[in-house]
């Protein structure tokens, strides 16, 4: 059996045993939900209901204000009590529909089953994918649709569906590939039938034979689709890594995958399709991992969008032990949150909790010059020097270092014997550099 892998990246402590072998639960429906208007990369929703106005589960109410975004939709039915800001888990504050769950569970009209998906044309499929308002699953959250519109002078020959989750603690796409094998090649079909390309790949790491197997014997029935079994590394979910595994193809500095004839999907992603092409049904839940050593009782949960990330933490048992953080996404690449009074959105692939002993920051010592985050770096920089550069503030400088090219996964800081926040210091270098270009380019 394969298994691929990139140059770079470090081996994690997993912890996924907390939550990899059990069965995902059905979280209960809260009384009230909470639903972004922004819950996906580029121009954020605009209300289509009011207060006041009943809603069904999975009527639209909220539309998109340009090309680069995706409708929102309502989780419930029930009654818009409320228009208000709240923390989105990126960090940010955003407009939310609160809509008071009426425990009806009435549909939409626009949700009913596809007659026959085999006459549907790559165009029907896009449209299919834009209404559900369906955006990439992983964490990234670009809107799907445009991510399959056709690009003058490029042809995808290859699509890859990333069922990777290399972050330490989650296990939802685990979970997904165990007990929804099926609707994840059904979705692939659809995405390769949209982009017009007969060769599709899912990529798995070798921690997680049994996904393997589950996903090799339901492609077996589709030529076209096969599973590439990956070494288990981080960051090897990362798109440019993954694609660079399964393929052995480079995505240039500043290029997309298409520039290589290469799409990248999450597997959750796919069901999504699988549920909107074939049942009319919008996105509006996902599988959400809730773990850690600050919570009672690790688990995998099936969400509605819009719940809050508090009412997952009291289904798990609540706190245990003295709260540090917690955490929305993983460890490596996840944003800490202030509060849990925060709603789940289409890109929350977890929740994670961690005591104090384990969050606990250590001090920072000069640099030793052992190369080790040059070492483990993906994207080939070199982040000690890009750090010492941003420490000075010469922005231009990290530039010319190629710093826009940091995915910021982490490994550089995770690696460091001298526990410098490397990449704290890079982040803040990309900052001001796209701040810098968005000023040269409004005084052009």
């Amino acid at each position: 059996m394969r298994r691929a892998t990139f140059r770079g990246g470090i081996h994690l402590p997993g912890y996924k045993e907390l939550t990899s072998n059990s069965a995902t639960v059905v979280l209960p429906v809260p009384d009230k939900l909470y639903i972004p208007l922004s819950q996906h990369i580029g121009a954020p929703c605009a209300p289509f209901v009011n207060v006041g106005e009943r809603v069904k589960k999975g009527q639209k109410i909220g539309v998109g204000k340009g090309f680069v975004s995706a409708p929102v939709h309502s989780s419930v039915s029930g009654t818009v009590t409320d228009i208000l800001i709240m923390e989105h888990p990126s960090g940010s504050f955003v407009p939310c529909i609160v809509v008071e769950n009426d425990r009806q569970e009435e549909w939409a009209e626009s949700v009913k089953s596809a007659t026959d998906t085999e006459i549907l044309s790559p165009e029907e499929l896009r449209s299919i994918i834009l209404n559900a308002g369906i955006v990439g699953m992983g964490g990234a959250t670009f809107p799907t649709h445009v991510k399959y519109s056709p690009v003058e002078g490029r042809q995808v020959d290859t699509v890859i569906l990333n069922g990777v989750e290399c972050e330490p603690y989650l296990t939802s796409d685990h979970r997904l590939m165990l007990e929804k094998p099926e609707q994840i090649i059904a979705g692939l079909g659809y995405i390769m039938k949209a982009v017009n390309c007969r060769k599709g790949l899912i990529g798995i790491e070798d921690n997680k034979p049994d996904a393997v197997e589950k996903m090799q014997n339901a492609a077996k029935a589709n030529p076209g689709i096969s599973v590439v079994v990956l070494k288990e590394k981080y960051p090897q979910g990362s798109e440019k890594q993954l694609i660079y595994a399964c393929t052995g193809r480079h995505v240039p500095v500043g290029g997309l995958p298409i520039a290589v004839g290469v799409i990248v999907n999450n597997v959750a992603t796919a069901v999504a399709i699988t549920d909107a092409v074939e049942h009319g049904i919008p996105l509006i839940e996902r599988y959400v991992t809730v773990s850690g050593d600050g919570i009672v009782t690790p688990a995998n949960y099936l969400v509605r969008i819009g719940t809050l990330f508090n009412d997952l933490i009291l289904q798990s048992g609540g706190f245990t032990g003295e709260t540090e953080k917690i955490i929305a996404g993983g460890p490596m690449m996840g944003k800490t949150v202030f509060t849990s009074h925060i709603p789940v959105v289409k890109g929350t692939s977890g929740i994670l909790v961690m005591q104090k002993k384990t969050g606990k920051i250590s001090a920072e010592y000069p640099c030793v010059r052992c190369a080790k985050c040059v070492d483990a770096c993906p994207a080939f920089l070199e982040p000690t020097s890009l750090a010492k550069l941003a420490r000075r503030r010469l922005w231009k400088e990290t530039e010319d270092g190629d710093v826009m090219s940091c995915i910021e996964c982490g490994s550089c800081a995770f690696i460091c014997p001298s526990q410098i926040p490397l990449l704290q210091h890079i982040r803040r270098a990309k900052q001001a550099v796209l701040a810098a270009r968005t000023l040269t380019s409004a005084a052009q």
